[in-house]
């Protein structure tokens, strides 16, 4: 059996054009440097199994999704492109080969980077404005480039399963999808999840602390109870680390909210801090002070 793909049919988009270069420097821990040292630093890229024929992979940037069958290979996200034969190393060793298709759950460089590599041997599947704002960077080449592309839903059937890509609206950038593995029971849901940590949400690319939000509860609506959840960073979970996200969002936008509507300066907020409750949740590359500058450049956004 061979991979196929359908396409929903939904109304056009037209997203606006981004720089790839801001997101990679906004979205990976240390920015372009940290992707240009990739290649001389000791990064292992391991293998977690999942579910059925599907792997997490980690190693530096966002976590990876990994089918691997009789049809061959499927990669969800691939990190940075020093790291792609590491990756491929990793795929080997799980009985795989080069894969044929490569779906891209958004457009921050943590995640595509290794685009241009897989991109010349597999077909790059993406949201419409991934590929917009991937077209805004005139260093990559056309393999780096998503040539499927779609505005609300897509499916690949692969490896035995209906790998669906459900668009999230206006969470974590305008164009991120989550991927769901049906049989499997797996859902990947890229940098829609931070787990147990402050999200970054792309604000000046479409992003909002409310659609975040809104696509987290959408998730547990139709989701099933037990499903294997892979986030775009941080260990793999399940609904209850989902729910637990949502939770620390309301939370600590409400309290950022009622701060400044009660006159406080944002550097008094952020010199108050959110409280003991949230110190872990500030331990990754958004802090408690950048996360609160999140929250209060969104609600100004809102009310504009």
């Amino acid at each position: 059996m061979t991979g196929q793909f359908h396409a929903a049919k939904s109304p056009t988009q037209k997203p606006a054009a981004a720089l790839l270069l801001l997101a990679l420097c906004m979205a990976a821990p240390s920015g372009l440097a940290a992707a240009a040292d990739l290649s001389k630093e000791d990064v292992e890229v391991k293998a977690i199994p999942v579910g059925g024929p599907v792997y997490m992979l980690t190693g530096a940037g966002g976590n990876i999704g990994v089918s691997v069958g009789d049809d061959g290979v499927l990669i969800v996200d691939d990190q940075f492109l020093p790291l792609a034969e590491r990756i491929q190393t990793t795929i080997d060793a799980l009985g795989g080969d080069r894969p044929k298709f490569i779906l891209n759950t958004h457009y921050h460089g943590d995640h595509v980077g290794g685009n241009p590599h897989f991109g010349q041997a597999g077909t790059i599947i993406a949201h419409d404005n991934v590929r917009a704002r991937l077209l805004g960077d005139d260093s990559l080449p056309p393999a780096a480039l998503p040539i499927i592309t779609f505005a609300d839903s897509l499916s690949v059937h692969f490896n035995g399963d209906e790998i669906r890509l459900l668009h999230l609206p206006a969470g974590h950038t305008d164009g991120d999808s989550a991927v769901w593995f049906r049989n499997a029971n797996v859902l990947h849901l890229g940098d829609q999840l931070f787990n147990g940590r402050f999200p970054y949400i792309d604000l000046e690319a479409g992003g909002t602390v409310a659609g975040y939000i809104a696509n987290l509860e959408a998730v547990l609506e139709w989701a099933a109870p037990d499903v294997k959840v892979i986030p775009g960073h941080g260990a793999l979970g399940g609904l209850d680390e989902v729910r637990a996200t949502i939770k620390v969002l309301r939370n600590t936008q409400q309290a950022v909210a009622a701060a400044l509507a009660n006159g406080a300066a944002l550097d008094e907020v952020i010199a108050e801090g959110l409280g003991p409750d949230y110190a872990e949740w500030g331990s990754g590359f958004i802090n408690e002070e950048r996360w609160i500058h999140i929250l209060a450049t969104d609600l100004q956004k809102a009310s504009e």
